[in-house]
């Protein structure tokens, strides 16, 4: 699934078109699309709904959705804003349809468009597209501020309540559903600036790719529940320089590990969790409990002797290296125990709530500058299990995911990505980033989806730059961008969650940039599922780790 700019898409169909799929075609398929992804989320039968049409291609779509919603026993009345209706084909096909048609210069207009936004149920907005980055102002102000002031309105919301579910459920006590057709109005479909008179979508059905927009700046905000509706364009459609790519159920299903009936706990590897301090017992546990549920046959925590009864009483599944402590910490003395507890490992995660105190920053420049006498693994895969080292020889640092504090640390030191060794995974949040950037905030958000794919390439090494839309980027071009922009996830924990699934799928042979999108996607499907079955306030991190396993066998088709 692309995600693409505007003058991409746009390349795109005019390809189509030029070779065999025109673009009365294309308008037919996506207001089937649209029609179709409404009543698969939505029983319309008997439901009144109101298509809001435009002038241009948005508005073509929006006829045909309103003459297939008619087709399937909706009641459908479409209002019309400046568009000229003489010779247009699907204007002409509604009359079929029995659906009545409002046209804002009518005399009587207004009043009909009160009484139809009080009486719908679904309410499509299908006024303005992709191409349209302007300011909006007059009647189409005026006519947005209206729609949105009546939902407000029957919602018995004040204006910017955040409304839940993010899968909405047609009730007519609740008030209307807010379908978008491949943007909402007002909303960039490059940049995700969002215009003051943006009707908030609860249903965003995108056409054919993702649109930029919809995952940038405030586009999540106002997109809501996504869904890609084909119009038959196929890869060799798209433009060389179209490479972006969301995540999919299929995808994801298809990087994790086989689970064959014959299987023991070593075929799905060892991961070692260094984690943990007395300020932040909790991230160990959660970081092991979710290595354990994203199917790691066997995980060991690392974490410092002085919490090492506590965290072990909250996860018995685990074995343990207590390390040496200080001040509640690692102390530096804990990098040789820990080199010489390396065989065997598979995959490695350090960081999730470490603390920042000194002997813990030591203990890390010494483990990653191999200042504990022992090699560093530079190959960040799973040694085959025919190969064993000689007596002589040495374990070095497995396959690693550097996460939380050990980030923090790094970015105090002078060219830190030096340190590593390669094929690590890095899963900064945007503060993270900046500190490693020695950038700000600001600059990380403005250009998240660039700036991830640059730093990997510059670092040599996967990052994962979480938040709405997580995005994964790899040193080699490609770049991953999740789905998921939840609210639910935006709680302390849940990036311990996220560090400990990768690891635990990096343990079972995943590669860094595979197990970092499948760790990934199945951390934030496991934040939807939380948030329908718990709302998005209530959902705490542990949440996530009981809604893993549920995740992975939605993935898999279970």
């Amino acid at each position: 699934m692309y995600i693409v700019t505007t003058q991409q898409m746009q390349a795109a169909e005019k390809t189509a078109d030029t070779a065999d799929l025109s673009y009365e075609q294309m308008m037919e398929n996506a207001g089937h699309a649209v029609a179709e992804a409404i009543a698969a989320q939505f029983d319309i039968s008997g439901v009144r709904v109101l298509v809001l049409v435009g002038p241009g291609n948005n508005g073509g779509d929006g006829l045909v959705v309103a003459r297939y919603l008619a087709q399937m026993g909706a009641t459908v009345t479409v209002y019309v804003w400046q568009r000229q209706t003489n010779g247009d084909k699907n204007w002409a096909l509604l009359d079929a349809a029995g659906v009545e048609k409002v046209m804002s210069s009518d005399s009587d207009s207004q009043a009909h468009l009160a009484h139809l936004l009080a009486e719908s149920g679904v309410i499509v907005d299908a006024l303005l597209g992709t191409g349209v980055s302007r300011p909006i102002e007059g009647s189409l102000a005026e006519l947005l501020d209206q729609v949105k002031t009546v939902v407000a309105e029957r919602r018995g919301l004040e204006e910017g309540t955040l409304v839940e579910p993010a899968r909405p459920v047609l009730d007519s006590e609740f008030g209307p559903v807010i379908v978008a057709v491949d943007v909402p109005s007002g909303l960039n479909s490059d940049t995700g600036a969002v215009d003051p008179h943006t009707l908030t979508a609860d249903l965003t059905v995108t056409l054919a790719a993702v649109k930029r927009g919809h995952i940038l700046l405030s586009g999540p905000e106002v997109t809501g529940q996504l869904i890609v509706g084909e119009i038959g364009l196929t890869d060799e459609h798209y433009p060389k320089d179209v490479t972006l790519e969301m995540a999919t159920p299929a995808k994801v299903a298809a990087l994790l590990p086989p689970r064959p009936v014959s299987a023991h706990k070593g075929t799905f590897g060892t991961a070692l969790l260094v984690a943990g301090s007395m300020s932040y017992t909790g991230a160990a546990i959660l970081a092991g409990q979710a290595a354990t549920r994203s199917g790691a046959g066997l995980v060991t925590l690392a974490p410092p002797q002085v919490i090492h009864p506590i965290v072990a009483s909250r996860l018995a599944e685990a074995t343990y290296i207590p390390l040496p402590h200080a001040e509640g910490a690692i102390a530096p003395e804990a990098a040789r125990l820990l080199f010489s507890k390396l065989d065997g490992i598979d995959a490695m995660l350090i960081g999730p709530g470490l603390s920042q105190a000194a002997p813990t920053v030591a203990f890390l420049k010494e483990f990653l500058s191999g200042k504990a006498g022992l090699p560093q693994r530079t190959v960040g895969f799973r040694q085959p299990e025919t190969e064993t080292p000689s007596p002589d020889e040495s374990p070095s640092i497995p396959p690693l995911i550097v996460d939380a504090d050990a980030l923090n640390i790094l970015a105090g030191l002078e060219k830190w990505w030096q340190l590593l060794p390669s094929d690590c995974v890095l899963t900064p949040h945007p503060g993270e980033m900046a500190r490693l950037m020695g950038s700000s905030i600001k600059d990380v958000q403005a250009r998240r989806l660039e700036i991830a794919g640059e730093m990997a390439k510059r670092w040599q090494q996967v990052v994962l730059l979480k938040g709405a839309h997580t995005v994964v980027a790899a040193p080699d071009g490609r770049v991953m961008v999740l789905p998921f922009a939840n609210p639910a996830l935006a709680k302390a924990g849940s990036g311990d969650v996220l560090a400990g699934a990768i690891v635990g799928l990096r343990a079972q042979g995943l590669g860094a940039f595979e197990a970092a999108v499948a760790g990934a996607y199945l951390h934030g499907l496991a934040g939807e599922l939380a948030r329908e079955n718990l709302g998005a306030t209530g959902v705490i991190a542990g949440d996530l780790v009981g809604f893993l396993p549920l995740a992975i066998r939605e993935v898999c088709g279970e």
